[in-house]
């Protein structure tokens, strides 16, 4: 073990931020740290640190325990190149490294006694030069900068001259080259692109130390954490697993303590039931009767009714008037900022109820399409054509369609004037604003709170397209689940860009990679793409990067979807969209090479076989659970229910049904995470 965290506890001005609270770290173990914002995540980041002092409790390191600590934001003044700054972390191997060199020079020029001591210190230094791994520490640098995102031409680029975001990059990159034991990071992928985060993710995966993350990014805690931290109702909890596993543990764990309490309430209620008809009858021994229960009554320790967070959309996401089924096309579109080339001959269309996820790394343009296709941005060259009746609705990160002077409740009544106030707080509550928080300030509320009430206002607008730019940014998970849900559930059309991977698996059905200057496409959600991004990127632009003489003639791949993702390759429905002109493929295979290929062809069909058999077995499973859930969130509104309320009967019979419900939800979780694996 290298870090205990025992019993914290922390207020600020009155108010309980953690109330107790213990988690240890092992040795390479990684772990994340997750809750709302505001749960107080950073806080005890803070107090592990020791930036903070807690009220209660301690932080002990083991002895002689290294740690490294990335906070959300950096501000590094330094006269610098990016290189210069990162190479300073490895300053005691190039001054060794000076030093032997300097050795060298002096053995040319002494003899006797001064040559064999000076020979010996330079063996010293030569072992302690390959300990440190000496000679590889350029490497080690220019590999660290590369894969956080640094092209060879920014390397040089002064320190005082980056935005905020590259400096928590350049920040990220010298921790990384510490090397420290513990390395603590918070929200380490808020300025990387997809693939500098899939190179974090590789390089923590394989990092000799521990690693200890917040981070809001459920697809990266998925692939690196195998410990899940919860701070929920400032307690601390600790689950094994990484974030999947422990999300349906905490849904387990809610329906527990929801049944648990619900057959306490009831029971509290039956027995004060009897309590007031035994007093009631007005005879001793009946008063006596009603005074033992009273006892009883008082002894029993009354469960705290469980926080439940509602995630799930309660108002309607159909669009009131429909498009036609041609959305939008473009053909040939180009854009360039002076010297600053992004694209050229774009050529994609969207389709009426398509859910398309826009991906590529920072700078290739990606945010500026969405502002063309909206009329913010003009084009170089090209033309775009949207369909009947299509009316957009734009959500941007800035969020400039809200008012800071005005309430949420005054946001959305004055947007929407045909809403009632009940629908308007069922709205803004569909978003997590209940209560007193409908009559926050605009201003006052944080960028994630800014972001849902953005979302709430475009959800109800009239609008059939939705074009939303980095649509998940400073959202908590909770919030990003809520919009899931919504856009999920959603039956417009929507148009995305997001570097949110998990977002982008529930929520697309087509990805656009704006890539090398070109849009290939991929008929599928995240995984689908991850599974074939490797073989598309190298028929189109070879291994060394460059487009191939198949696609020089256009500026979109159109990749078409196939049952065998084997026979992709040869498939004349693949077409270069804009073109539509075929590409064919040749080889000279040999006879061996062909035996081989018969039998790898048979063992690829039984293995289809098989994975068709368990993904049956997964649906029917997937069905059952997705039943039973329906009819646990059914029970849980009966229950909440004063009518019901009264009715013990009915209450009872609910309360064992669902019960019952959970009992089977746990065996299908666990039949569902065998089939998964």
């Amino acid at each position: 073990m290298i870090l205990n965290v025992h019993n914290i506890c922390m207020s600020f001005d009155g108010k309980d931020i953690l109330s107790g609270g213990s988690f240890h770290i092992e040795n390479n173990e990684k772990a994340a740290i997750v809750g709302i914002n505001g749960a107080g995540k950073t806080t005890l980041l803070r107090i592990i640190i020791g930036e903070l002092s807690p009220d209660e409790g301690e932080v002990t390191f083991s002895k002689d325990v290294t740690w490294g600590y990335l906070a959300q934001n950096q501000n590094i003044t330094s006269e610098n190149t990016i290189y210069e700054e990162l190479a300073e972390v490895k300053r005691d191997v190039i001054d060794l490294e000076q030093n032997i060199r300097d050795a060298e020079e002096q053995m040319k020029h002494v003899s006797g006694q001064e040559l064999e001591n000076l020979m010996d210190r330079y063996t010293r230094m030569n072992d302690e030069f390959q300990r440190l791994s000496g000679y590889a520490w350029q490497s080690e640098v220019t590999g660290v900068a590369k894969g956080l995102g640094f092209l060879d031409e920014e390397l040089s680029k002064k320190i005082n001259t980056l935005s905020g975001g590259q400096k928590t990059r350049v920040a990220l990159g010298k921790l990384l080259l510490q090397k420290p034991d513990l390395i603590i990071l918070d929200e380490p992928t808020n300025h990387l692109d997809m693939t500098s985060i899939r190179w974090l993710e590789n390089y923590l995966l394989n990092y000799k130390g521990a690693v200890l993350i917040v981070s809001h990014d459920r697809y990266f805690l998925d692939k690196i954490a195998g410990k899940i931290i919860e701070v929920e109702n400032k307690k601390i909890t600790s689950f094994t697993g990484n974030y999947s596993a422990y999300a349906v543990k905490k849904e387990q764990l809610r329906a527990t303590e929801w049944n648990a309490y619900i057959k306490q309430q009831a029971e509290i209620k039956h027995q004060e039931e009897v309590i007031a008809k035994l007093k009631s009858f007005n005879r001793e021994k009946s008063i006596k009767r009603a005074e033992s229960r009273e006892k009883m009554l008082d002894k029993i320790e009354v469960l705290d009714k469980p926080i439940t967070i509602d995630d799930r959309m309660k108002i309607s996401l159909k669009p009131s008037c429909e498009s036609g089924n041609d959305v939008l096309d473009a053909e040939g579109l180009s854009k360039s900022f002076g010297n600053e080339h992004l694209f050229s001959g774009l050529n994609f269309s969207i389709k009426k109820g398509e859910h398309v996820a826009i991906i590529g790394d920072n700078g290739t343009g990606k945010t500026t399409l969405l502002k063309i296709i909206n009329g913010i941005e003009t084009l170089d060259e090209g033309t775009i054509n949207f369909g009947v009746k299509v009316h957009i609705g734009y959500y941007d990160q800035e969020h400039h369609v809200l008012h800071d002077e005005k309430t949420l409740f005054e946001e959305i009544s004055d947007a929407y004037p045909t809403l009632n106030n009940t629908e308007i707080r069922n709205t803004l509550a569909a978003f997590l604003f209940t209560g007193d928080d409908v009559f926050k300030r605009i201003g006052d509320l944080s960028g994630g709170e800014k972001g849902r009430v953005s979302l709430a206002k475009l959800m109800l607008s009239d609008a059939n397209f939705l074009i939303l730019d980095e649509p998940t940014n400073h959202l908590d998970i909770t919030s990003k689940e809520i919009l899931e849900t919504a856009i999920s559930g959603y039956e417009g059309t929507v148009l995305y860009v997001s570097h949110d991977r998990y977002f982008i698996n529930r929520t697309a059905t087509r990805i656009l990679d704006l890539t090398h200057g070109q849009m290939v496409n991929y008929i599928g959600n995240y995984d689908y793409y991850m599974e074939h991004v490797d073989e598309q990127m190298n028929r189109l632009f070879g291994v060394n990067g460059n487009l191939s003489n198949a696609t020089l003639s256009a500026g979109t791949y159109k990749y078409a979807d196939s049952e065998n993702a084997n026979s992709i390759a040869n498939d004349d429905n693949e077409t270069l969209s804009g073109n539509h002109s075929s590409t064919s493929f040749t080889s000279n295979v040999s006879a061996s090479t062909q035996q081989t290929g018969a039998l790898d062809w048979k063992a690829q069909k039984e293995a289809q076989a098989k994975k068709r058999k368990l993904e049956a077995a997964l649906k029917k499973c997937e069905d059952e659970i997705a039943k039973l859930e329906a009819r646990d969130s059914e029970i849980n509104e009966l229950l909440a229910d004063p009518s019901i309320g009264t009715d013990l009967a009915k209450l009872r019979k609910l309360s064992d049904e669902q019960a019952e419900i959970g009992e089977k939800l746990s065996k299908l979780y666990d039949e569902w995470a065998g089939l998964q694996e």
